[in-house]
């Protein structure tokens, strides 16, 4: 399974899912993206197999990926602070991958009905709907 992990600003909640992903199942082909290096250095270091930045490496990996995760900002143009380009947030929604966002608070667009947690009980839930996605 092919998994891209994209995140952006200082990298810690994708190197977070990384990290968790990969301890869990090894096996998993995590793509790293950050919409720029400080992101991408901290996706390494979470164990992302492969590494990429900026708007053209989202634009050509989503189109091959069987999941696509990162924080809820991601979806959306010009959000993090002008980071998410138009064509990024584009290709995420184009792409035929499911797609899986951690809610966070900072960004301007927040999903009613999400219940309040932690980064990383929101990335264990992440985990277990991966994990069901395979049986």
């Amino acid at each position: 399974m092919e998994i891209v992990v994209i995140d952006g600003q200082g990298g810690g909640i994708g190197k977070n899912i990384i990290q968790v992903l990969k301890e869990k199942h090894p096996e998993y082909t995590i793509i790293g993206i950050g919409t720029n290096s400080m992101a991408t250095t901290q996706l390494k270091k979470g164990g992302a197999d492969i590494i990429a930045t900026g708007e053209n490496a989202v634009v050509y990996n989503v189109k091959h990926a069987s999941i696509v995760v990162g924080p809820i900002g991601v979806a959306f143009a010009n959000s993090m602070y002008g980071e998410i380009t138009p064509a990024m947030a584009n290709a995420i929604g184009e792409s035929e991958a499911r797609k899986y966002f951690i809610p966070v608070s900072k960004c301007s667009a927040q999903v009613v009905g999400v219940a309040s947690k932690s980064i990383s009980e929101y990335i264990d839930d992440l985990v277990v709907m991966i994990e069901k996605l395979e049986k």
